[in-house]
């Protein structure tokens, strides 16, 4: 029971893992995208109502090619372990000895004696399906992908993006003067990215503080460019 306890907690961090790095990658998008386009726009219109028009048709086609690279991403790893799968399954059916070896190999370097290795080697040979799913992930480094990854990966990317976009795009909504809306939408873009930024690197273990002003700097950044470019030949 204890194993199987052990299994499942692993699987879910693996899962969770998952999921946290396709929020990170639709948020960190969402946020920084919208806003240098807004911030570009604001330098150049008179309406915020046009601001708000091209923002929400760029999130809408921006959270769509980030959902898709995202169900990309997860087919390819899919179809990677299945075509790795094959391999090993074709090698044990024909060259079993040498497979046998493999598995010696393998605990060889964790230290076990050369009895305890054929011990091993000979019980999990016994059982073909458990001797690919050992060659799989002590030869290979290789995790079976959750079979749904590639739908989970693109709807929450997607919607993370879109969730990210709003957010500069909330001020234009409410104040029709787009200088007056790109000040708020600065403000509360900037103190988001840094939020983001705070938690995103405490996360992947960075230096909090240090990653948080990194992100709003890089976001602060796109959107002044996007502003002064729109400001010169506006």
């Amino acid at each position: 029971m204890a194993d199987t306890g052990h299994l499942y907690h692993h699987e879910e961090h693996l899962q969770s893992s998952d999921f946290i790095a396709d929020i990170v990658i639709g948020m960190a998008d969402g946020l920084t995208v919208p806003f240098a386009l807004a911030a570009g726009l604001s330098g150049a219109v008179a309406s915020s109502s046009l601001v708000v028009t091209a923002g929400i048709a760029e999130i809408v086609a921006g959270s769509i090619a980030m959902g898709l690279g995202g169900y990309l991403a997860g087919r390819t790893e899919a179809d990677h372990y299945e075509s790795e799968r094959r391999r090993e399954v074709d090698e044990v059916e024909r060259v079993p000895e040498r497979e046998k070896q493999e598995v010696r190999d393998v605990f060889a370097e964790m230290g076990l004696s050369p009895d305890l290795q054929n011990v091993i080697a000979d019980e999990l040979a016994k059982d073909k399906t458990k001797w690919v799913d050992f060659m799989m992930k002590y030869e290979l480094g290789l995790d079976e992908p959750d079979p749904n990854r590639a739908t989970k990966s693109a709807l929450t990317i997607g919607l993370s993006y879109v969730a990210g976009g709003l957010v500069p795009l909330a001020p234009y909504f409410l104040v029709n003067v787009p200088a007056d809306a790109l000040l708020y939408s600065c403000i509360v873009t900037l103190v988001c990215l840094f939020i983001f930024g705070y938690f995103k690197s405490k996360v992947t273990g960075q230096p909090p503080i240090s990653g948080a002003f990194k992100v709003t700097l890089i976001g602060a950044l796109a959107a002044a460019a996007a502003f002064g470019v729109a400001r010169l030949f506006g």
